[in-house]
């Protein structure tokens, strides 16, 4: 064991057996609880503080001072986990992530809890927790009191399809993200078993996401939005811009959309109105689809929120 690690520390070889069997290895982290120690010592990752394969051990040497948690973020590929929001806070606070994209991932993670005392951190998950001085405590309590009726709004539009609306920390450019309960399935889990042929029906309805809207406070759209509620909270566009909050956030989460007709409806009476187009008749195509609420004068309120 000692001399294969020893080995592995050579760039070359270490690329030729993780391509041979890294599948293997975390095949055997999830099944093999005897082994699951010894063997997630092989394991490497990208991160976001390392252009090369990092092990667990590496990534340990460079944690902050009082860092809790290994944090890693799941994806579908290497690109959507390398540009995902999840990540955002995270990088301007200097911690590093460690980005997965093969789909045994979840998998052994699932069973991976800690790796020399320190816990995993999913940051796709709620909980995620940062440190923050006196000053940042006191301004994220303010904002969420004054962001209470926009949260209440937002959950009130959606109904089922979030479980709770929330003021989150983890955003610094993205305006809002979903992210599931801690004991669920992330959206990357849920996009693997939906693709399981010959999965089990009634699996999902116990373990599908339960998903939390968490918004930015700070970003200008959300900062607008508030306004437009404080103004006047039964405004016919709010429903509209929350709707497409809702759905762009599903799709950088990583999920998919249930209507997609529906959204894409949305964004070309987006665009309409941002070119400045009135209605017209158009193919049968469009005429199924719903029109936005308070189409004309009060609809071009939206173009107020960039």
């Amino acid at each position: 064991m000692n001399y294969l690690l020893k080995l592995l520390k050579t760039k070359k070889i270490l690329q030729k057996f993780y391509e041979a069997f890294s599948k293997n290895i975390k095949y055997g982290i999830h099944d093999d609880s005897t082994n699951r120690d010894k063997l997630a010592e092989f394991l490497r990752y990208n991160s976001t503080k390392s252009t090369e394969l990092t092990s667990l051990k590496d990534y340990i040497t460079r944690m902050q001072e009082g860092q809790e948690f290994i944090y890693y973020v799941c994806g579908e590929t290497k690109s959507a986990v390398e540009n995902s929001p999840f990540l955002e806070a995270l990088k301007k606070k200097g911690l590093e992530v460690l980005l997965m994209s093969d789909p045994m991932d979840e998998y052994a993670m699932q069973q991976l809890k800690e790796f020399e005392g320190k816990k995993f951190k999913n940051i796709a998950k709620e909980g995620l927790e940062l440190s923050k001085d006196e000053e940042e405590k006191k301004k994220l309590e303010e904002l969420k009191k004054s962001s209470e009726e926009l949260c209440k709004v937002i959950k009130d539009t959606l109904g089922e399809k979030v479980e709770k609306v929330v003021i989150g920390e983890r955003l610094s450019t993205s305006p809002c993200v979903i992210v599931t309960g801690e004991f669920g399935w992330t959206a990357n889990m849920e996009r693997i078993m939906k693709a399981q042929a010959l999965r089990a029906s009634g699996m999902s309805s116990y373990m599908t996401s339960k998903k939390t809207l968490e918004i930015n406070p700070t970003h200008p759209i959300i900062t607008e939005l508030r306004k437009k509620v404080e103004k006047d909270k039964n405004d016919k566009t709010v429903k509209d811009l929350v709707w497409l909050l809702f759905e762009t956030s599903l799709l950088t989460s990583g999920f998919s959309l249930d209507e997609p007709t529906t959204f894409a409806g949305r964004i070309h009476r987006m665009i309409k109105l941002g070119l400045a187009i009135d209605d017209v008749e158009e193919t049968n195509v469009d005429d199924d689809l719903p029109a936005l609420e308070g189409e004309g004068e009060e609809a071009n309120d939206m173009e107020k929120v960039d």
